[in-house]
């Protein structure tokens, strides 16, 4: 049996900035403009492509070509009629929980009487069309389709598409659980397309085969991300999803086995996911070890989970106290945080950086993962600290609407000439003194 090597990080009796524990802490490395060059040809290639391009793209990276890069209809109704009671259950269960959690984001109309006859209202207005990617790489998401539709739907974007790379072994089609839960959203419109080449057929559009998209979202690999780099501005996105994480805030009150678990869970994605338990227990961090190196051995997975806990980007790492801890979450900005101390809730209102935080024994990432009713959409590589996980709000957009009477207009004149003449922009002041021109003409 393997001893797992996580590396060990002791951070007792330092008190540090945030950017202080950020330069200790560890990171997978991505090299994410290094991706971008090297996909420069994909997106050129697709900006001008056919179908027929599309399929020698699919060919090239995935090692088929599909019939069609549009997946029919009845591919999509066959996956769903054939789809196992059991996992339709749990998707359908699944289904409505996220639902249920995200139609409470919907926002409402704000209307604001800034003046009497002088009003701003803001709307909340969906983005006409959004490309939804689903990954299918080392593992299959049916959950991330969910994720991605549903908040789109909630938000009512009128025109929703699905990618998702096709499959060798499924006759060049995408994954038959992933077109399965695309039937059971009533998504219609899917391509088996993946990698840089997907979020370039979303952003360009080909003539005959697929639309142009106002936005993308969804997780993928680096060249995922690196086209979604490349072409911001072109297409929103929601985030460069990077290797996944989690981190585990733990005290004497946690058991050892559990903690493993949910980093072995984590470090299950990818041999370059991040796995860092934070705790203020020597002991903890010595059991959590020990049973890391007997539970990799039994799972699955176990080699890439290996390489995974033994690499630079996992640790175990050791503080004074739980709030030492929570300075150094809270400086890692975790995709998932763990929060397996005495005091959970307590302990949480101290949390400000975190993609998704799981409060207590009983509420594990794999929870989230799945049937929580939260999104499994988040920021990772520190970006919790800026962004947010995917939402209703990431399809909508807040138009403003502006409505001054001729008398609040003539009331705040003035000023805004004097603001524009301050700016040394007086064709501003002149566009307001223009509507005056008239009283003159009478």
């Amino acid at each position: 049996m393997r001893e797992v090597p996580i590396r060990k990080l002791d951070l007792r009796g330092l008190s540090l900035s945030k950017g202080g524990y950020q330069r200790l802490l560890p990171r997978a490395e991505m090299d994410v403009d290094a991706a971008v060059l090297e996909i420069q040809p994909i997106l050129h290639r697709v900006s001008k492509a056919t179908e027929a391009d599309l399929l020698d793209l699919c060919q090239e990276f995935d090692g088929v070509r599909p019939d069609s890069i549009r997946v029919p209809q009845a591919a999509i109704d066959n996956a769903l009629a054939t789809l196992s009671p059991e996992i339709r259950s749990a998707l359908d269960e699944a289904i409505v929980r996220i639902q249920k959690v995200h139609q409470d984001q919907v926002r409402t109309e704000t209307f604001t009487q800034v003046v009497e006859g002088g009003t701003v209202i803001q709307r909340w207005i969906p983005v006409d069309r959004v490309g939804l990617y689903v990954p299918g790489g080392r593992a299959v998401y049916p959950s991330s389709v969910i994720m991605n539709v549903v908040p789109a739907q909630i938000a009512k974007v009128p025109s929703i598409a699905v990618a998702s790379p096709p499959q060798a072994n499924n006759g060049g089609l995408p994954n038959q659980t992933i077109l399965a839960t695309c039937a059971l959203l009533g998504i219609t419109e899917v391509y088996a397309i993946g990698g840089a080449q997907a979020i370039a057929m979303f952003a360009y559009g080909v003539e005959g085969v697929c639309e142009s998209a106002d936005m993308v979202t969804g997780p993928g690999n680096i060249y995922v991300a690196a086209a979604k780099r490349a072409l911001r501005g072109k297409i929103g996105i929601d985030s460069e999803a990077g290797p996944t994480e989690v981190a585990v805030l733990a005290d004497e009150t946690a058991i050892a086995g559990e903690v493993a678990a949910d980093l072995i869970s984590q470090a299950e994605h990818d041999v370059i996911a991040a796995a860092i338990l934070v705790t203020d227990s020597e002991k903890l961090a010595q059991e959590v070890a020990a049973e890391l190196t007997l539970r990799v051995a039994a799972t699955k997975h176990s080699d890439r989970i290996f390489t995974a806990l033994s690499g630079k980007q996992s640790a175990i790492v050791l503080v004074d106290s739980i709030s030492q801890g929570v300075d150094v979450v809270n400086a890692y900005a975790a995709e998932h945080l763990e929060l397996i101390v005495a005091n959970p809730e307590t302990t949480a209102l101290s949390i400000r950086n975190a993609g998704a935080v799981f409060l207590g024994k009983f509420s594990p990432v794999s929870l989230g993962d799945y049937s929580a009713g939260s999104n499994h959409v988040l920021p990772t590589g520190g970006c919790a600290c800026h962004s947010s996980g995917l939402s209703v709000q990431s399809f909508l957009r807040g138009l403003t609407f502006i409505n001054y009477s001729e008398s609040a207009f003539r009331d705040i004149a003035a000023n805004v000439i004097i603001l524009a003449n301050a700016e040394d922009l007086p064709a501003h002041g002149e566009a307001m003194s223009a509507r005056f021109e008239e009283d003159q003409t009478r």
